[in-house]
């Protein structure tokens, strides 16, 4: 169940705009029947609204993989308040900055060996730099597999998680493929 625009969801509450037109928050409750009838604003009673927002902005709406510039109507860069070009980040550089983060807290716990090691000459237990070091390589693979990808699709299976033919899980899906912590 939803209100629709030109076959667009309108979320109660927001503003939209039918291209023209910027009409307000509270249309939904403001407008009479006669009003949303006047703006094409029609009530359907199967709509599926759900879609996965980790890949969509809204339903039937992608994400861009690629980061995007800021533009207005014609096409001149949209700057922010220090003069420096608006960017939408892209999927990519959204997963590759969460891959990153990632990796830095599962090695923020064993930081203290290599500070250990910096300050008093201790060695470094070898299964604490091989667990480091796969940490670093898991990262990388990922970045590469994220950096690789052409389309929507492509991305999108790399959160797929690798079955047995019975369907039981036989690792983690490739954006998530880190070693276990220790």
């Amino acid at each position: 169940m939803a209100w629709l625009y030109n076959g667009r969801t309108l979320k109660v509450g927001k503003s939209w705009s039918d291209g023209n037109y910027k009409h307000p928050y509270n249309w939904a409750t403001a407008w009479s029947a006669e009003d949303k009838a006047h703006w094409g604003v029609t009530w359907q009673d199967d709509v599926d609204t759900s879609y996965d927002d980790r890949f969509y902005w809204a339903r039937d709406v992608e994400r861009s993989l690629t980061d995007i510039n800021a533009v207005d109507e014609d096409d001149n860069p949209i700057l922010d308040q220090d003069g420096n070009q608006v960017v939408t980040k892209g999927l990519k550089t959204i997963w590759v900055e969460r891959t990153k983060s990632t990796a830095n807290g599962l090695l923020t716990a064993s930081d203290w060996y290599v500070v250990r090691n910096a300050e008093k000459s201790t060695a470094i237990p070898t299964e604490i730099s091989t667990y480091r070091d796969a940490v670093r390589t898991a990262t990388g693979t990922i970045e590469t597999a994220i950096n690789a990808c052409t389309d929507l699709d492509a991305f999108k299976a790399l959160f797929v998680v690798p079955t047995d033919d019975d369907g039981n899980p036989t690792g983690n899906a490739p954006i998530y493929d880190f070693p276990e912590e220790l």
